[in-house]
């Protein structure tokens, strides 16, 4: 039988930072920030199984490791969809949702390209890269309660190719949502400040979805207000982002952060900082 009460979930999102032969001043290889990325997601995720991580950057062998460390007390704890951008197989950058199958049985998944050909590897309008949506939908085995994520990782330079990627995304939150009628949550790098066509498109009146951050107001909010950070040399920016769609019932936020990603050691996990709300979904 559904359940009708509210269902906890904790959400996150993270630009991991793709693992780099020629790292940039400031910034340490991946075998050195591996363990501190996986640390924090074990962390965060401990004590809610309803977690989803949703991650950017991410290149098949740090995906592989990733998975390695969440599964290394339980095995098949934690498992993904998604796929790299260039082949849609292994190739290029993943926009992976992790989740527990345990807890969420995955209904069905699919990836888009941000592109006039979204179903091909392709690249967008003035997109210096291929750039994916990764779609997940979800049951929850308790509560029998369904629930669509998306996963984004916008362009960098092309301040077009982001507001056409905006729409693609919102007319699949319609569609996959059923116009309002499933809770649907979107995470990412979305490369926009609120400024930006992109996140003004994504948070208008007449979108279906609100920033997590703008819900928490001060009173839920913790941490830092800025995700990306560089690795010590850039302009903080806020770029990484947690919507929920608008419902008749809405979701509620219990707690907003943005969490460090340099330490007492000096390393930088990542040049971006990660975004963690836990939410209770209708």
């Amino acid at each position: 039988m559904k359940s009708h009460s509210p269902l906890p979930i904790r959400l996150l999102t993270h630009n991991v930072r793709y693992a780099t032969d020629s790292p940039f001043a400031g910034e340490e290889i991946w075998e050195v920030r591996k363990p501190r990325i996986i640390n924090e997601l074990r962390f965060i995720t401990a004590h809610c199984g309803e977690s989803f991580i949703c991650l950017q950057e991410v290149l098949h062998h740090q995906l592989t490791d990733i998975l390695a460390g969440l599964n290394c007390e339980e095995k098949g704890e934690w498992d993904f969809v998604g796929v790299g951008r260039d082949d849609g197989r292994s190739a290029g950058e993943f926009s992976p949702i992790l989740f527990r199958p345990s807890v969420w049985d995955l209904v069905t998944w699919e990836n888009l390209w941000l592109s006039p050909t979204p179903e091909l590897p392709s690249r967008g309008w003035d997109a210096a890269c291929n750039r994916i949506l990764t779609i997940g939908i979800f049951r929850h085995h308790h509560s029998k309660k369904n629930l669509v994520a998306m996963n984004t990782h916008l362009d960098h330079r092309g301040p077009n190719s982001r507001l056409e990627a905006a729409n693609i995304i919102l007319d699949q939150i319609g569609e996959k949502g059923k116009q309002g009628q499933l809770p649907v949550f979107l995470a990412g790098d979305f490369n926009s400040q609120s400024d930006d066509g992109a996140y003004v498109k994504l948070t208008n009146k007449d979108s279906p979805m609100e920033d997590l951050y703008t819900l928490s107001h001060s009173k839920k909010g913790y941490g830092h207000y800025y995700t990306f950070t560089g690795f010590g040399n850039d302009e903080r920016t806020r770029i990484d982002f947690l919507f929920t769609n608008k419902k008749a019932h809405p979701w509620l936020v219990q707690n907003y952060a943005v969490l460090e990603n340099k330490f007492d050691d000096g390393v930088y996990a990542s040049d971006h900082r990660t975004v963690s709300a836990d939410v209770m979904m209708p």
